[in-house]
């Protein structure tokens, strides 16, 4: 893109917002709200800043940073959300931490990598719903999980009937949370169904073996149905199944290895797709079966994982429901 005359670098928090002006050098707080935006063009105006020629550079927050991008949208303001990491990685070597040093940060990063940040397109209300009800789903199944760890370990250590009282009151929960979560997977369905494109995407996803309604859903949130990722690969970066290199010169020969920086939620539930899909999927079994003879079962996971974000990328691409192929005899 070429380089805007004003970089807006913001730190988000859940309140407040800071915000550096690389080119005035100026930096402000406000209150991540709406009076906070108007506090911004006052700011603006006072330091001459043209928010018309001016993009807004933030991290990814999970979520505090949706007010900031629908003020962007109204206005017409360009925006861009870049990884932490790559931010933190950029700078190299740094000293000292604060809100206001990291939209300086922030700035500056997006001031040197003009060249290759593409402001991102208009943020999808299905798919912001979508996310808010899979973390909702995912607290839920979380807290279910602690409350049958805890009556198991009750009932191993001191020998209680279920008649006892805390027993009793983590069923209740229990089973109060179930309904829950069914509850709230009804409304994911509704939400995916009532896009066109949302329902489009999820059809193709659920014809690969392997591949349920629940990795379909998370795949089609976290990829924003397949747009804020270039390709099969990177996101499988992303989900931390792809081996990295570990050498350098004659003196580091380490073995390929993922990385510890992944989506570790998205990668838990490809592994029971995975898994389904080596049982089920008559090409995927033979290729692990071929495989096992010479790796670990880990590794040959991983590679099934990554043939499931082919496949998932590669059906939408085309538009086509997956075709099982018919391998041909060992």
């Amino acid at each position: 893109m070429n380089k805007p005359l004003f970089t807006l670098g913001v730190d988000v928090s859940r309140n407040t917002l800071d915000v550096h002006c690389t080119e005035v050098n100026q930096c402000i707080r406000i209150e991540n709200n709406s009076s906070g935006f108007i506090d911004l063009k006052k700011f603006c105006r006072q330091f001459q800043i043209n928010l018309s020629q001016a993009i807004i550079v933030l991290e990814y927050t999970g979520g505090y940073e949706y007010k900031l991008l629908q003020f962007c949208e109204s206005c017409g303001i360009p925006f861009v959300r870049i990884p932490g990491l790559a931010i933190k990685r950029s700078l190299g070597i740094t000293r000292g931490k604060n809100d206001k040093v990291d939209a300086r940060r922030i700035a500056q990063f997006a001031d040197e990598k003009y060249k290759t940040i593409t402001p991102e397109k208009a943020l999808n209300k299905n798919i912001i719903r979508l996310k808010e009800l899979l973390n909702f789903r995912k607290r839920l199944v979380r807290e279910n999980a602690g409350y049958k760890a805890t009556v198991k370990e009750r009932k191993h250590m001191y020998d209680v009937s279920n008649r006892d009282f805390i027993i009793k009151t983590l069923e209740r929960k229990i089973r109060a949370n179930e309904k829950d979560i069914q509850s709230t997977e009804a409304l994911i369905e509704e939400e995916v169904m009532s896009s066109e494109a949302l329902q489009r995407s999820y059809t193709l996803l659920k014809s690969i073996k392997g591949i349920g309604k629940i990795n379909a859903w998370m795949t089609i949130a976290y990829t924003e149905n397949f747009t804020s990722f270039e390709n099969a690969r990177s996101y499988a970066v992303y989900v931390g199944v792809i081996p990295c290199e570990h050498t350098s010169g004659t003196s580091i020969r380490g073995k390929s290895r993922v990385s510890k920086i992944s989506n570790k939620e998205l990668k838990q539930e490809l592994n029971q797709a995975a898994k389904a899909a080596i049982q089920w999927d008559i090409e995927l079994k033979q290729y692990a079966t071929r495989k096992l003879l010479t790796k670990n079962y880990g590794l040959v996971l991983n590679n099934v994982k990554f043939k499931l974000i082919l496949r998932m990328f590669s059906v939408v691409k085309r538009g086509e429901k997956y075709v099982e192929k018919c391998p041909k005899a060992a």
